[in-house]
């Protein structure tokens, strides 16, 4: 954790240098972030209920996703960027120093500016809260940990794969930024297969849809057991065991650039 703040701090603060570039790269990141929830007010100028959802209950959706994916891409989405040192040769040297290569993979480049994205998701998830009941809004810290838990298991396995298929990014970006964009929605607007998908395959289901039916007391479209909403952290964590082991077996097996 110290090795992990110290290179972010010294990749923040060298970014923070050129204050004009990085005060208009979160400006621009948050009004880019909240032109998705204007297309959601825009739907909503058209129709009274999305997927059975109101308005506020779909910002509460947007809300709990997006924070959760904002931290974890803040904290570690710069892991995804694993093809570029295999292929400049640079992630040789992250094997050598005495720091974990998974720490310095993350914190390498560390973007401060992400806050914007962080802050337009917190304006929305703000706005939505008193949609929540205050007896399930217990609820609302462990959905947004849970869903960082997530989506940080899925930037790693994304990466582990780059060990094996170097020009695999856009892969993975199906699923962490497109994983996302799927969560900003009621799931009950997809069909069923893809909903049993990202419940039992990829567990984007648990960022924020289970939870929210615990939390908005709606019932499971899908007809899906009630302790499913209950379920996310042992998702994350099973998840996250996945992505530990894949990361391992990559770093194992990895043979240097060239070979």
């Amino acid at each position: 954790m110290g090795s992990y703040l110290l290179l972010a701090w010294t990749w923040a603060r060298a970014s923070a240098q050129y204050r004009t570039s990085f005060a208009v790269s979160i400006v621009s990141s948050f009004a880019i972030n909240a032109l998705d929830a204007v297309a959601i007010g825009i739907v909503f100028l058209h129709v009274t209920t999305l997927g059975g959802f109101s308005l506020r209950e779909v910002m509460f959706l947007y809300g709990t996703g997006g924070v959760a994916f904002a931290v974890a891409d803040t904290l570690f989405g710069n892991i995804e960027r694993l093809s570029q040192h295999i292929k400049a040769g640079t992630f040789d040297t992250m094997l050598i120093r005495p720091v974990s290569p998974f720490v310095q993979m993350a914190a390498d480049g560390f973007g401060a500016h992400r806050i914007g994205r962080l802050a337009q998701a917190v304006i929305v998830l703000s706005l939505a809260l008193p949609v929540v009941p205050w007896s399930r809004a217990w609820m609302v810290p462990l959905m947004i940990l849970t869903g960082v838990v997530i989506f940080t298991a899925v930037f790693t396995l994304g990466a582990a794969l780059q060990f094996l298929l170097v020009d695999a990014p856009e892969i993975a970006n199906a699923f962490t930024y497109g994983g996302v964009t799927l969560t900003q929605y009621p799931l009950s607007v997809y069909g069923d297969q893809l909903v049993r998908a990202v419940t039992f395959i990829v567990p984007l289901a648990f960022v924020n849809w289970q939870p929210a039916l615990y939390v908005l007391d709606r019932p499971d479209p899908l007809g899906l057991p009630a302790w499913f909403r209950f379920a996310a952290p042992l998702a994350a964590l099973l998840l996250a065991g996945c992505a530990a082991l894949a990361w391992r077996a990559g770093i194992r097996r990895y043979r240097s650039t060239g070979s």
